[in-house]
């Protein structure tokens, strides 16, 4: 089978590695894939050498029709199977591809609760039925877009990401050396990954660090990931006078042994789809607190702290109260979380669910 993917773009985010651990475990499943990818520079990129990496060139709305006319482009010269298209603007251009050529069939994904406002809830509504179905990576990211209008039911279905549990794994190798790397020494490590962005809310994460400070001094929060937000976090960061317990270290490409090194993980996300480093974290044994938003409760079970968004008294709580873990509890809620992902939120069982939509 050959399958295109498409996808806004490929920056540092959850939605950009669940599309390439997609396109790899498919060629490894004797699959041809390429993916196109609108616009920006490449930061996640598939393993395999055999995924081509097409550039269209959107960089801005201006130049939609030139995309529009390349996409179609590689789409008459590829010819695939399917087109798997992946976040908004993919997803509308994919789409209209069908006013033009003819493709067999086009599966639309969603990875969010909160995929813009009106205008994209009526470019969706207006588009859903050009796709052969739409899906979103949980339960809760459909129901919350069926009821803004942007598809009927029924035309959206909810297909979960899955976790690479042989890259995501407990590593006390790795603990030990990222510990020193880092210079924890008896500190207590509470990891955060993400963009910095509105939706992960890192002014809210802060705020509670600033009301934990006033309990605790035992903890050292690092915060993996880059944004539009950084100057204005690291002023808020200064005025609360939080920096010692507090270290940005940028994008970095070794989470899954930062999460090694880590005691807790953090989300403190204003919304989210499914919450895909939330997975990664528990497959990694981390103990997990996180906002109840979008997928993340389907993901964490009753296996980590969940409180409500936007609150900073709650999450400074849920936060104290896993950092006053002792070692051995700790390690029962992270054994617990690892069989909860390895269960429920397999890569394979992922890459199963896309091959019946495209079949």
């Amino acid at each position: 089978m050959k399958v295109l993917m498409v996808i806004t773009g490929l920056g540092m985010g959850g939605a950009e590695h669940v599309v390439t651990n997609l396109a790899d475990e498919l060629v490894t499943l004797g699959h041809t894939v390429k993916i196109a990818y609108l616009t920006g520079d490449v930061i996640v990129s598939p393993k395999s050498h055999d995924i081509e990496l097409i550039s269209i060139g959107m960089n801005s709305p201006k130049d939609f029709v030139k995309a529009y006319f390349k996409l179609r482009s590689v789409v008459n010269e590829f010819k695939p199977d399917v087109i798997h298209s992946h976040m908004f603007h993919s997803n509308i251009i994919s789409r209209l591809l069908r006013l033009t050529i003819s493709v067999p069939k086009i599966v639309s994904s969603s990875h969010n609760t909160h995929e813009g406002g009106r205008l994209r809830m009526l470019a969706y509504r207006s588009t859903y039925k050009l796709a052969d179905i739409s899906t979103n990576v949980s339960q809760e990211a459909v129901d919350t877009l069926v009821e803004k209008g942007a598809v009927k039911s029924g035309r959206m279905i909810s297909v979960v990401n899955g976790i690479d549990i042989n890259q995501f794994y407990f590593d006390k190798d790795a603990r030990k050396n990222k510990r020193i790397e880092l210079d924890i020494v008896n500190q207590k490590v509470v990891l955060a990954v993400g963009r910095l962005n509105h939706q992960k809310d890192y002014q809210n994460l802060l705020n509670s660090i600033f009301l934990l400070k006033k309990q605790r001094y035992d903890f050292k929060f690092l915060i993996a990931g880059d944004g539009p937000l950084k100057e204005e976090l690291m002023l808020l960061l200064n005025k609360l006078e939080i920096a010692e317990f507090v270290e940005f270290l940028g994008i970095r490409r070794d989470i899954p042994a930062l999460m090694s090194a880590s005691d807790l993980f953090v989300l403190s996300s204003a919304w989210e789809g499914f919450g895909l480093v939330v997975a990664e974290a528990m497959a990694c044994e981390c103990v997990v607190v996180a906002t109840d938003c979008g997928g993340v409760r389907e993901v964490v079970g009753s296996e980590g702290f969940l409180v409500e968004p936007n609150n900073n008294i709650l999450l400074a709580q849920a936060l104290n109260k896993a950092l006053d873990l002792s070692d051995d509890e700790r390690s029962s809620i992270g054994a617990a979380a690892r069989t909860r992902i390895i269960n429920h939120y397999s890569l394979s069982a992922n890459v199963d669910a896309y091959l019946k939509l495209y079949a």
